[in-house]
């Protein structure tokens, strides 16, 4: 245990800025200077989705690359893009290279997240849902601080109604000096690697990569397990996008309130998030899977209807505890179901779907927002939580953390 510390609070240590980088660079950030650059509300969806279909296409490359060159490698490659993109927001005038820039950012989260997720799956043994959740937790804390101080920055202008382009950058900037922090850490860190097979031709390489992806997508346990999170990122997704604007426009809070409510959200995500991971370790994953679906439905649902900040901060409580139960069990579930030799490649396709559900989540609130109301779309956004815990009861079968 004591030869694991040490990397795994290195490993945390450069995941912490990684994420408070990211998390400035996003919500409450992104939708708001999209709003002010003038895009309406599918377009500020698509905005804050298109860094997370990067990950579709990448992520699970990535982790079975990992597989094979070794997972330090990898990650660095993600830590550049991490230290590198932020600082281009400064040259932002108009929608359309947000979009561009935002889509190239998410090669950060596509590369490094799976990677990241396959070396604590490594070392953790039958402790994979706790160490799991406590890198989790213990990352994300930089979004919880990202997004309350990205909404002081935009809030910060004496007597300024709405955030000018200085501010925005100021935030930008901030972005870019956390993340040139993580990978500055990260190149004294992550020296060697011993995963790395050497000697192994180009032909054989390829040969272990693809084999390695089709023995993982063709389980439909881990499959449907992955869409577990990835649907319950729908509502993160949406609410990520959509939730400041709601909160300004609708509630009639500030810029700084709005960061609050997604701010509380993750501190009840990481506070709870070890000890669910803990709990499925002992007594199985897929009851916390189906009690997280249940709560993330229900307060997403709810949260149209609310018109007040502590009304809004309730509901985001118990979003953050839902998240906490589906987000600790289902990546730790995954890992119980594959082979060892083939963790970054299962984290890669649990990355993937992940993503799928999280670049979908602001593009189809967008959508159903602008043709109907925040009150239809987060309802029938709930409904698709729901209808998905019958076929991961059927599907899966796998109950308990292998001992």
């Amino acid at each position: 245990m004591t030869t694991f510390l040490s990397p795994f609070t290195a490993l945390c240590t450069v995941g912490f800025f990684a994420r408070l980088s990211y998390a400035l660079a996003r919500s409450p950030v992104l939708p708001l200077f999209a709003l002010y650059l003038g895009a309406g509300p599918e377009a500020i969806g698509f905005a804050v989705g298109i860094s997370t279909v990067t990950g579709i296409f990448f992520k699970l490359p990535a982790g079975a690359l990992s597989d094979i060159i070794g997972r330090k490698r990898t990650m660095l490659i993600g830590l550049v893009v991490f230290g590198v993109m932020p600082f281009t927001y400064l040259l932002v005038h108009d929608y359309r290279l947000l979009v561009i820039i935002r889509f190239i950012h998410g090669l950060a989260t596509a590369i490094y997240g799976p990677v990241s997720m396959a070396v604590v799956a490594d070392v953790a043994g039958a402790k994979k849902g706790e160490m799991l959740s406590w890198f989790s937790s213990i990352t994300i804390i930089g979004n919880l601080l990202g997004a309350p101080l990205g909404g002081f920055i935009l809030h910060s202008t004496p007597g300024a109604s709405n955030p000018a382009l200085s501010d925005f950058q100021n935030a930008y900037l901030l972005s870019g000096i956390a993340g040139m922090m993580s990978l500055l850490l990260a190149v004294n860190i992550l020296r060697g690697d011993g995963h790395r097979e050497a000697g192994k031709s180009l032909k054989e390489a390829y040969r272990r990569f693809s084999s390695g992806i089709r023995e993982v997508i063709s389980d439909r346990r881990i499959v449907v397990t992955s869409a577990m999170e990835g649907l319950q990122n729908l509502t993160v997704g949406a609410l990520e996008a959509f939730l400041p604007i709601y909160a300004v426009t609708r509630a009639g809070l500030n810029e700084f309130q709005a960061g609050l409510l997604w701010g509380v959200q993750v501190v009840v995500t990481i506070i709870s998030k070890p000890v669910m991971g803990k709990i499925s370790d002992r007594f199985g994953r897929k009851p916390l899977i189906v009690a997280g679906m249940f709560l993330c439905a229900g307060a997403f649902g709810a949260i149209p209807l609310l018109k007040d900040f502590y009304s809004l901060m309730i509901a985001a409580i118990f979003f953050g505890f839902g998240e906490a139960f589906v987000t600790s069990s289902s990546a730790a579930l995954v890992a119980d179901l594959c082979k060892e030799k083939h963790f970054g490649t299962a984290m890669g396709t649990f990355g993937t779907i992940f993503d799928i559900g999280h670049a979908s989540g602001p593009i189809l609130a967008g959508v159903l927002i602008a043709r109907y109301d925040y009150i239809y779309s987060f309802l029938f956004m709930a409904a698709i939580l729901l209808a998905a815990i019958p076929i991961f009861l059927v599907t899966v079968k796998h109950e308990r953390a292998s001992l």
